[in-house]
């Protein structure tokens, strides 16, 4: 089963500083048949104008993944983290017991970002934050897990069973990705046209997949891919 979601058809918001298309119901966007995917609970498509952001504000127990498409990212927080994220690359924060963080596009430029939010598996833990770089050469053709609750991936860490991947494809190229039993996929290309099991998908559409044992995907452009697998 393939769920397709064009963009045009999200629910979402623009604030002047913020262009927020919400894929799940968030904030004043409410769809009772889009509450999310599985243990996936939040997926935003933000833009964000230049020199302007999301002033601290208060999380606890949900894993937040952030995937910079454009521009950057400016994180600050109460754990006393700071760090800037770049296009391509992902921060993660498990907010746990809780934090307050800001997110701020500094640069004189938009910034655009995948916001992607996973249920925890442990509750009551302490917060915690991270980001790396990602170098889309390194992912040229095949998936690279991004953030993974499971070490043996070696991405940045999440507490739940989920794992966030990310890859690029030329034009004509293909690759495949095995969902276990039980397990469901939400992919969105930040760019291009693609093919997932034959459903064409085109640039911030948002596939669910769920009872599809190989997914097939095939670029009809060049394409940068992002994609949860989880519960």
């Amino acid at each position: 089963m393939i769920d397709v979601r064009p963009f045009n058809t999200l629910g979402g918001a623009n604030h002047g500083w913020l262009n927020a298309k919400h894929h799940f119901s968030f904030a004043n966007y409410y769809d009772p048949k889009r509450m999310g995917w599985g243990r996936l609970r939040v997926w935003n498509d933000d833009e964000i104008a230049a020199q302007s952001g999301f002033p601290p504000h208060p999380h606890a127990d949900m894993e937040i993944i952030t995937y910079v498409r454009t521009g950057a990212i400016t994180h600050q927080d109460s754990m006393g983290n700071t760090g800037r994220t770049e296009a391509g690359d992902v921060q993660v924060m498990s907010a746990g017991t809780g934090v307050r963080h800001s997110e701020y596009n500094l640069e004189n430029e938009l910034t655009t970002i995948f916001q992607i939010w996973i249920e925890t598996d442990r509750p009551g833990s302490p917060p915690t934050w991270g980001q790396r770089a990602f170098p889309k050469s390194d992912r040229s053709g095949r998936f690279t897990v991004v953030a993974s609750g499971d070490p043996a991936d070696e991405a940045l860490p999440i507490n739940a069973d989920a794992r966030v991947l990310a890859a690029t494809l030329k034009a004509g190229e293909s690759l495949t990705y095995d969902l276990a039993a039980g397990r469901r996929a939400y992919l969105v290309p930040a760019a291009g046209q693609v093919d997932i099991n034959g459903t064409t998908l085109n640039a911030r559409d948002g596939a669910g997949v769920m009872d599809e044992p190989t997914i097939t995907i095939t670029a009809r452009q060049d394409a940068e891919l992002v994609m949860v697998d989880s519960l």
